[in-house]
C-alpha cells in the first residue's frame, strides 16, 4: 500500500475535508477489524486508513503535511524538528545542545557527535544517557475507528464495544445526545509508545443510523403520526411515541393534514435542558372505503360550500 495518505484514502489535495471524511467513512465501513476478524491484510488496511485521516481529517496537520513540515505518519520532519527545537531554546541553553545539564556538545558542522542523539526528538522523543546507553521514549500514535450506532442509542445514550486491531474489545460509553459525525476521544486506548512512552488515544467517529419514525433538528425531534378521519373531525386522544417511550396527546377537533402539533421537553436531553418534539399530522383513509363511509361523504359534498384550494387560487 502506497505512503501517501491522499492516495491511501483515494482522495486529491484539491478535495474538501468534507469529501475527506466521506472517503474515510467509505473506507472505514468495509474495513473495520469488526467486519474482518479473520482477514490480518485488511486488519492491516483499516489500520493505514485510520492513520492517514489521523493526518488528513485534521486541518491543521494536513496543512504542515502539504507544506513539507511533517512526513506521512505526523511526525515532525528532522531538519523541521531541529528548527523548532533550536528556536525554542533561550540564548544559554542553545549552546548546549538545548537538552539541559550535563550535555555540553554542540551539533553542527565539524562534530562527530552521533546524530542520533540530535534525532532523538522525532516522535516527541526524548534521549537519557544510561550507562552510556541511550533509550528513546515516545508516545504512540493515535488510531481512529468508526461506529455506527442506532438513532435512539446516540439520543437516549448507550455503551458499545470496539474491536481493536489486536482483536481486543473495548466498551464505550455514547453520550446522550451525541450527533452524526461527531467523535469520542479514549485517552490511551491507541497505539503503544515507544519505551516507556504512553500509548496514543483512540479517536472513535460516530455515525447515527436513520430512525424510520424519528427525525433529527439540532435537539428537536419530529416525528410524522397518521390519525383517522374521525380522530381529525371529532378530535381525540392517541398515543404518539418519543424517545423515551409512547405519551398520550390531544388532538384538536377539525385537525389538518400537516398540522404540526409540540411535545415540549420530548426533544433531545443533554444536560438540564432538552428540546421539544414536533408531531406532525397525516390524515390517512382506509385502503378500503365502506359504504357508510361513502354515504357520508356523498352526503357531504351534496351541502358544503367549503373549498380547501380557494387561497391557492387567490394567490395564482
Amino acid at each position: 500500500m502506497s505512503d501517501d495518505p491522499y492516495k491511501i484514502l483515494g482522495v486529491s489535495k484539491s478535495d474538501s475535508q468534507e469529501a475527506i471524511k466521506k472517503a474515510y467513512r467509505r473506507l472505514a465501513k468495509t474495513l473495520h477489524p469488526d467486519l474482518n476478524p479473520d482477514d490480518p491484510a485488511k486488519q492491516a488496511e483499516f489500520q493505514a486508513v485510520a492513520a492517514a485521516y489521523d493526518l488528513l481529517g485534521d486541518p491543521g496537520k494536513r496543512r504542515r503535511f502539504d507544506a513539507g513540515e511533517i512526513d506521512a505518519s505526523g511526525q515532525e520532519r528532522p531538519e523541521r524538528q531541529f528548527y523548532h527545537h533550536y528556536a525554542g531554546q533561550d540564548a544559554g541553553a542553545r549552546y548546549d545542545g538545548g537538552y539541559g545539564h550535563g550535555y555540553d556538545h554542540c551539533f553542527g558542522p565539524g562534530t562527530d557527535e552521533d546524530l542520533s542523539d540530535l534525532f532523538a526528538g522525532l516522535f516527541g522523543q526524548r534521549a537519557r544517557h544510561a550507562g552510556g546507553a541511550r533509550e528513546a521514549h515516545a508516545r504512540g500514535p493515535d488510531l481512529r475507528y468508526h461506529l455506527d450506532v442506532d438513532f435512539l442509542d446516540a439520543a437516549r445514550g448507550a455503551k458499545r464495544a470496539v474491536t481493536m486491531p489486536d482483536g481486543k474489545s473495548i466498551e464505550i460509553a455514547v453520550p446522550a445526545g451525541i450527533r452524526d459525525g461527531q467523535t469520542l476521544r479514549l485517552r490511551g486506548k491507541g497505539a503503544p509508545g515507544m519505551g516507556n512512552g504512553p500509548a496514543g488515544d483512540a479517536l472513535v467517529t460516530i455515525g447515527v443510523k436513520p430512525h424510520p419514525v424519528f427525525t433529527r433538528d439540532g435537539d428537536d425531534v419530529e416525528i410524522e403520526l397518521p390519525i383517522t378521519f374521525d380522530e381529525a373531525v371529532l378530535g381525540a386522544k392517541v398515543d404518539v411515541p418519543t424517545i423515551s417511550g409512547p405519551v398520550s396527546m390531544t388532538i384538536p377537533k377539525g385537525a389538518s393534514s400537516g398540522q404540526r402539533l409540540r411535545l415540549k421537553g420530548r426533544g433531545i436531553r443533554r444536560g438540564g435542558t432538552a428540546g421539544d418534539q414536533t408531531v406532525r399530522l397525516k390524515i390517512v383513509l382506509p385502503k378500503e372505503i365502506d359504504n357508510e363511509m361513502r354515504a357520508l361523504a356523498e352526503r357531504w359534498r351534496e351541502t358544503s360550500t367549503f373549498d380547501p384550494r380557494a387561497d391557492i387560487r387567490r394567490a395564482t
